[in-house]
């Protein structure tokens, strides 16, 4: 269960108080380690942490003119973390920014408002849950991989018992 201490959100957003306010709501929540970013680049370069969710704002350039968008460094995320769930944060109420978000990989998109902390507690619950069911999975894959070589095994040596009459050793 250590690895359970070591589960990391990233926030990416170049607005501080909406960083620590989020970071405060999920920290009452969720049991993850949440660490803030105010780029993009910055959180790419913590990508060795393996965060588990990273919660990325679409414009992320108010701070910095050259900083790259949301868009982009969600392509550069999953290039470098696919298993990484990535869910847009923007003001952006536009369709097509969703969309956009979502082709390059994004699990979901939030639009900032009353109810985005609320929506986006939801959202966690939901990633959790995903990973909960991918880790179970692959924990039976490697059961089933497990007994499937041991019953081969086992196979293998009773016909070969059969062949020698039951000794270990040919005479």
């Amino acid at each position: 269960m250590a690895a359970e201490h070591n589960r990391y959100i990233f926030l990416v957003d170049d607005e501080p108080i909406q960083n620590e306010m989020l970071k405060d709501y999920l920290s009452e929540r969720f049991l993850y380690n949440i660490k803030t970013f105010d780029n993009g680049e910055d959180a790419i370069n913590n990508l060795g942490l393996n965060p588990e969710i990273i919660i990325l704002d679409f414009h992320l350039n108010s701070h910095r003119a050259d900083a790259q968008n949301g868009v982009e460094v969600l392509k550069r995320i999953k290039e470098r973390s696919p298993m990484t769930q990535v869910i847009m944060l923007s003001g952006q109420d536009k369709i097509d920014v969703a969309i956009d978000s979502m082709k390059y990989g994004a699990y979901d998109y939030v639009v900032k408002g009353e109810t985005a902390f609320s929506r986006m507690e939801n959202i966690l619950n939901n990633v959790s849950e995903l990973h909960k069911v991918k880790t179970v999975n692959a924990a039976y894959k490697k059961t089933i991989t497990f007994l499937s070589v041991a019953i081969g095994i086992l196979i293998l040596l009773a016909f070969y018992l059969s062949y020698t009459g039951g000794r270990l050793t040919p005479q």
